[in-house]
């Protein structure tokens, strides 16, 4: 991922230098467990520890896999230069790459996943705050992109969070899935390593063994670990596209924060455009991007094959990079989100009492009238506002059919805009507990 949308946290864990000291430690905590079993000298495994301070020489790896043409065997014979060639033979014994490679790939999708649940507890605290500040400042709900009823800007960011709570939840398991560790040597049988060593193992990086691998860890679990952050940048868009339709000239419910000196278009000074929000929607393209490659990695060929390893390369940095940016991103936006509760109430009262059309429909039916005569009745009037600008209240008022059923007082009662937030603290419980 380019570094615009990149934060040094979540890209250091994608480093090589990061991939190959998680790799060297696999190999040495498999060299303890292989000389705990006696399999090799307890003299070679405690000389492979003599390596644990070096930073490892990145272009010098590089170099030999120009010439060896894979990436295991050129980390190998590196360590090998540091710790020496007679005390490196037991080395990766009975392991195949696949047990570095794979166990590598899950611990580093561990810790990213770590740093998106960090990530998402600050999105959830700017979404409960806001959610709060503003649970009575009523807006119009709209369906369709048309006006409905009356809802609140607190239920707006409630709604988010909800969703977010959801996902929160789903990366927890997506991340408990995906951390699993194989030591299981070539095909995956243990022929040439103790099933124990892979215990061991796991263990000591934080991991659980995977029940059955055939030489690499099964890839449902890394469908399920993209998918998640695909349904996370969904999310994100759907909270950063609401945030830009309330943005729009025509509306300006609310808008990004615009800073001092901020510029909004080279050629029109007077611009204050949703930047931030746009930006959102594009990473979360990027992010479902990464999605069905990994759906696809999941069928390899008999016990394995490396189809899935270039994409890999590419997802695993990629995907929690940009999830990682765009979380922070969102979290400040809804931070520093500015609100305008007049402009909510400008907007719903632009059709003159029309929202209200729905309390008047459900009074005339329960007022004796067939809800056929009362849907006629309501939307004969509600079309003189919608056309001619006129006040829903006046022209029910003006109606003999409708005052037949409903007195003024009656009449006048159903435009109560409480009725509509009665139950907004019953929806905040549900939401965010008692």
């Amino acid at each position: 991922m380019i570094p615009r949308y990149a934060r040094k946290e979540m890209v250091d864990i994608w480093e090589p230098a990061t991939k190959f000291k998680i790799w060297y430690e696999i190999e040495a905590h498999a060299c303890d467990a292989q000389a705990a079993l006696g399999v090799i000298p307890k003299a070679n495994a405690e000389a492979v520890w003599r390596a644990k301070d070096v930073e490892f020489d990145v272009a010098r790896i590089d170099e030999i896999e120009a010439v060896t043409k894979h990436d295991v065997i050129a980390f190998l014979t590196h360590l090998a230069e540091h710790i020496g060639s007679d005390d490196a033979r037991f080395v990766h014994q009975g392991m195949t790459s696949s047990d570095v490679l794979d166990t590598t790939l899950n611990i580093q999708l561990v810790r990213a996943a770590d740093i998106l649940l960090k990530d998402m507890d600050r999105v959830l605290a700017a979404l409960k705050k806001r959610a709060y500040e503003h649970k009575d400042t009523v807006r119009i709900g709209r369906s369709h992109g048309i006006h409905a009823e009356p809802t609140t800007m607190g239920l707006t960011f409630a709604r988010f969070y909800a969703e977010m709570d959801r996902n929160r939840a789903r990366l927890v398991n997506a991340r408990a899935e995906v951390a699993t560790g194989a030591i299981s040597g070539a095909v995956g049988t243990f022929a040439n390593i103790d099933p124990r060593v892979e215990e061991h193992v796991c263990a000591q990086l934080g991991l659980i063994p995977e029940p059955i691998s055939t030489q690499v860890i099964p890839r449902d679990r890394h469908a399920m670990f993209f998918a998640t952050l695909g349904v996370i940048a969904s999310s994100i868009e759907n909270c950063a596209i609401e945030i830009r339709h309330m943005q729009r000239t025509e509306v300006l419910e609310a808008e990004e924060f615009f800073s001092k000196g901020q510029k909004g278009s080279s050629a029109m000074p007077h611009k204050r455009n949703p930047v931030l929000t746009e930006n959102l929607t594009g990473l979360a393209r990027l992010v479902r991007m990464c999605v069905v490659p990994a759906m696809e990695n999941v069928a390899l060929w008999h016990e394995r094959d490396i189809s899935h390893s270039s994409v890999e390369r590419g997802i695993g940095p990629d995907a929690t990079i940009t999830l990682d940016f765009a979380l922070n991103r969102l979290a400040g936006v809804i931070e520093n989100l500015v609100i305008y509760p007049e402009n909510m109430l400008k907007n719903m009262n632009k059709f003159k009492g029309l929202v209200m059309s729905q309390r008047v429909l459900l009074a005339l039916t329960q007022a004796g009238v067939s809800r056929e005569d009362s849907y006629r009745l309501v939307q004969r009037n509600a079309m003189k506002v919608w056309e001619q600008g006129a006040d829903f209240k006046t022209e029910l008022l003006a109606d003999p059919e409708v005052t037949a059923a409903l007195s003024p007082a009656e009449i006048e009662e159903k435009f109560d805009l409480g009725y509509h937030t009665k139950h907004v603290d019953t929806i905040f419980a549900r939401v965010f507990g008692a």
